[in-house]
């Protein structure tokens, strides 16, 4: 009974598998999914000049931010002070991979991140985690996150 419930799920991870893109074959995206891609690299590079204006310009109105895990932010003025602390470590992120699933006006953009940074005493930071972040596509065409969260692995790592 167990192989019958194992069999489903095993064949749908290696068809999960097959459909994800990495940054290394970002090529291999249709032209919707690097659309999505390219809101994530440009709210990345923003991030990394500390420039807010970049950064909030890639989230809609009424976007929440998870800074923290299970402590989500929807207010604009916390979500950009959060940024602009978050700019204090000159934080650097790499990410290992990108995951783009579009369907209508709607994406999910799946990456694993690491990041690099100094506090202000100069002690070095690093962290990584899971960004899971929901996008929707705008009237302009362009496409913004609506949710933000960079710690999707927190629900693997409390097992």
């Amino acid at each position: 009974m167990k192989l019958k419930l194992l069999i489903p799920t095993i064949t749908t991870a290696l068809f999960l598998s097959n459909s994800i893109t990495y940054a290394g074959d970002i090529q291999k995206m249709n032209q919707t999914e690097k659309d999505v891609y390219s809101t994530i690299e440009n709210m990345t590079d923003a991030f990394h000049k500390g420039d807010i204006k970049g950064v909030m310009g890639s989230y809609e109105a009424q976007a929440t931010v998870v800074f923290e895990p299970n402590k989500p932010a929807s207010d604009m003025d916390q979500i950009r002070q959060m940024f602009e602390g978050a700019f204090q470590m000159n934080p650097a992120f790499t990410y290992s991979g990108h995951d783009v699933i579009v369907t209508g006006d709607i994406a999910l953009h799946i990456a694993p991140w690491q990041m690099k940074g100094k506090a202000p005493d100069g002690t070095e930071i690093a962290q990584s985690g899971l960004s899971v972040a929901v996008l929707r596509k705008q009237p302009d065409g362009s496409w913004r996150m609506v949710i933000d969260n960079p710690h999707g692995q927190i629900l693997m790592e409390n097992k």
